[in-house]
């Protein structure tokens, strides 16, 4: 019985120096220290966001799903790039129409045309 203890105490004491070992040498198998509190790996551009930048976004995950201010930043920051093509849209069709060439009811037929194609 003695023996059967004494072998125990001896494995926990090696797996005990093993772990140790392992700790200090690899460390905590981070590549990078964590980040700081209150900052983000969320990136995207400042202007010309394209569909590549916003598929590559990535969240920090939380306990109940991400990070709702990194969420709330990437929708605005979208929203606001949406806005501004709309506007530069908006403004080459009124340019167009003051030179003269598209027109409304054109443009409007071609979307339809568009839309009665897809939807058979």
């Amino acid at each position: 019985m003695q023996t059967m203890l004494l072998y125990l105490l001896i494995m926990a004491v090696v797996v005990a120096v093993v772990f140790a070992v392992v700790w200090f040498v690899f460390g905590r198998g981070e590549d990078l220290p964590p980040l700081e509190r209150g900052t983000t790996p969320t990136r995207l551009p400042r202007a010309g966001i394209t569909g590549a930048d916003v598929r590559a976004v990535t969240f920090t995950q939380t306990f109940r799903g991400y990070s709702t201010g990194e969420v709330d930043w990437v929708v605005e920051k979208l929203a606001r790039e949406l806005d501004e093509l709309r506007g530069v849209v908006r403004d080459l069709q009124d340019r167009a129409l003051e030179d003269g060439g598209v027109t409304d009811s054109s443009t409007s037929q071609a979307d339809a045309g568009g839309d009665t194609q897809g939807g058979s």
